[in-house]
């Protein structure tokens, strides 16, 4: 029963989050919310402890689709970084907020960059195609996702600043676009670098949120210095180029680990845990 503590606590984690906003805000979906993304990702780890080849693409999708089509498109919810800022400049604690204070903000440093691995939209897309391992030298153009960051910033400060008219109804249509065109880049830039994660890396304006917090993460992949044998094939299976034996918090690229534990399969020691 020991392994299934670890899934058991993730649920009870969003199981707590899910019923402290219901009963403070008074509203019941945020019961269902963060119940079933909490039961989706702690089915996902079982799958995983199971040895089930796709059980982080199962979760992706359940969550990923969820967001995207039910909040996003069906629930005209813009649960981008733009309906983030709407929903700040308004002062109002719900919705995308919760969401980012969750899952991007607060939550990394519990979990680090977990979202990105698990429950992306745009990454359940990109993890499909065929670079799963980049196949380059990470390139030096991380400022761009600084340059969209303070894009949507502008975008929607501007919108309140020339009090435009159906503010809400902009936003939803820009959540659709803004998705197609990270779809399109995304995917772009996989093919072009070589590099499934690529836009993850380089452009995706989330990240700026969950970089710092991630440097703090409790949950992270340690290395049992004691059982490497420095193989190298954990680095080799890395998709965001973590050196990963260095145990300290300053290794190369730390900050963008997804908890894919693809290192910790690949690892003929079992030197690596979570």
């Amino acid at each position: 029963m020991k392994k299934y503590a670890f899934p058991a606590i993730t649920w009870l984690l969003f199981e707590t989050i899910a019923i402290a906003l219901w009963l403070s805000l008074d509203h019941i979906f945020y019961l269902f919310n963060f119940s079933y993304i909490g039961t989706c990702l702690a089915l996902g780890i079982v799958f995983y402890q199971k040895k089930m080849k796709y059980a982080r693409n199962i979760v992706q999708f359940a969550v990923g689709l969820y967001m995207l089509v039910y909040l996003g498109i069906l629930s005209n919810e813009n649960m981008q970084i733009e309906g983030f800022w709407y929903y700040l400049f308004l002062g109002v604690f719900e919705a995308a907020v919760i969401h980012y204070a969750v899952a991007k903000i607060f939550g990394p440093l519990l979990f680090g960059r977990g979202w990105c691995g698990y429950a992306c939209w745009t990454a359940m897309i990109l993890d499909l195609l065929p670079y799963k391992v980049p196949q380059q030298p990470r390139k030096k153009i991380g400022f761009l996702r600084y340059i969209v960051f303070s894009c949507s910033f502008l975008f929607v400060g501007a919108l309140f600043v020339f009090h435009a008219p159906n503010v809400e109804r902009i936003l939803f249509w820009s959540f659709i676009i803004g998705n197609v065109l990270y779809y399109i880049i995304g995917i772009g830039f996989a093919y072009i670098l070589k590099d499934n994660r690529a836009f993850c890396k380089y452009i995706c304006p989330i990240t700026v949120f969950l970089k710092p917090a991630s440097y703090y993460s409790l949950l992270r992949v340690k290395n049992d210095m004691d059982l490497c044998v420095s193989c190298g094939k954990c680095k080799e299976v890395c998709p965001m180029d973590v050196d990963v034996p260095d145990n300290s918090r300053k290794r190369l690229n730390g900050t963008e680990c997804i908890l894919c534990l693809k290192c910790i399969d690949a690892c003929p020691k079992n030197a690596l845990h979570l």
